[in-house]
């Protein structure tokens, strides 16, 4: 159609919005979204906001609700570059849900935001097969979320994602710096790799500097570069949570971005010092990888990257072997790697990597 002046009536989907395929978007989505539905969950997807039965919390003497956001980063890069979208909803869900249980919190409810320059339904649906997948894991409901065309803003081929979600501590069993001390043991459980953090760096060292193609077969690696940056995040919620049910565990670590010696900082009290020995294990070749071709140091990389370690647990020594014998049932590798003594409130890295 014309307007009076000649020219084509303007719509939404002229501009670049297209309302059918963000309403075929959510009929896709829903079959995955249903299967991290917890007993409180309430109402269906499609509502303007997600609901939760928040009478499960009366059983609580004294609740705590903690939150926690986030997004991926450039880890999307890959998945775009790649066409493999089914994964990086445990990136997502891995760097919420995990900073919400160092506390102690288990996670009730999820919600995510993902923003793109066209709506492709099957891409937006299997984004959200993946996040919905890592609820799953992290035993907590995706209750909501957004689906965002930004044409002009995005490319047709772009997007971005984040998340937000919700848990509960009871106060008196909250975990912290005010239960660590002297004398405490490092529990360290292993990463699944790069994970969602430092790929601004990967990135430019392995494809812009190295030149090297996601395609690319990497012996040290075992895989393609691709498979390797793009391997998801582990999801430790559950893990950590039977542990701190299981044991006595004073505070909890989600390596992230910063790096190791950083992120356990956040986790003492100002009168300890956590010392890390680097002999108690080997990184994986990627972070070997991006040092040699970047002639990245190695005090860039432990600044930027996990290591090979996702989540450091402080607890009483006593709890060490129970505590691995539980951890390694479930399948996560585990070690002792460090100890607490009196200090200034810091963390530090000392002796040379295994391996």
């Amino acid at each position: 159609m014309t307007s009076d002046n000649g020219r084509p009536n303007a719509t939404y989907a002229a501009a670049g919005v297209d309302i059918e395929a963000g309403d075929r978007a959510v009929e896709l989505m829903k079959e995955w979204v249903a299967k991290t539905r917890r007993p409180e969950t309430y109402g269906d997807l499609g509502g303007f906001a997600g609901l939760f039965d928040a009478s499960a919390l009366k059983s609580y003497r004294r609740p705590l609700l903690a939150t926690s956001t986030d997004g991926v980063g450039t880890k999307v890069a890959v998945a775009q570059r790649m066409d493999v979208h089914d994964t990086i909803g445990f990136d997502l869900v891995g760097m919420v849900v995990d900073d919400l249980v160092v506390c102690g919190a288990e996670p009730l409810f999820m919600t995510d935001y993902i923003a793109c320059g066209r709506v492709v339904p099957e891409r937006i649906a299997a984004i959200v097969k993946g996040i919905a997948q890592a609820c799953v894991a992290a035993g907590c409901t995706l209750s909501g979320g957004e689906t965002a065309e930004h044409p002009g803003l995005l490319g047709p081929g772009e997007y971005d994602v984040a998340g937000a979600a919700t848990g509960v501590v009871e106060a008196d069993e909250l975990l912290g710096p005010h239960l660590v001390r002297p004398g405490d043991a490092l529990l360290a459980m292993a990463s699944s790799g790069l994970h969602s953090n430092g790929y601004s760096l990967a990135r430019h060292v392995l494809l812009d500097t190295a030149g090297w193609a996601l395609d690319r077969e990497v012996p040290e690696l075992g895989r393609t570069l691709g498979a390797e940056l793009l391997e998801p995040t582990r999801v430790y919620a559950r893990h950590c949570l039977e542990l701190a049910r299981s044991v006595e565990v004073h505070a909890m670590s989600h390596i992230t971005g910063g790096g190791l010696a950083a992120n356990l900082a956040r986790v003492l009290p100002d009168d300890v010092t956590a010392r890390v020995d680097r002999s108690t294990w080997a990184p994986g070749p990627i972070f070997g990888l991006i040092g040699e071709l970047g002639s990245v140091t190695q005090h860039e990389l432990e600044h930027t990257f996990n290591m090979g370690v996702g989540m450091l647990v402080v607890l009483s020594p006593d709890a060490v072997d129970p505590a691995m014998r539980l951890l390694t049932d479930r399948g996560v590798q585990t070690w002792v790697a460090g100890h607490v003594v009196d200090g200034d409130g810091s963390a530090e890295l000392y002796g040379t990597y295994a391996g």
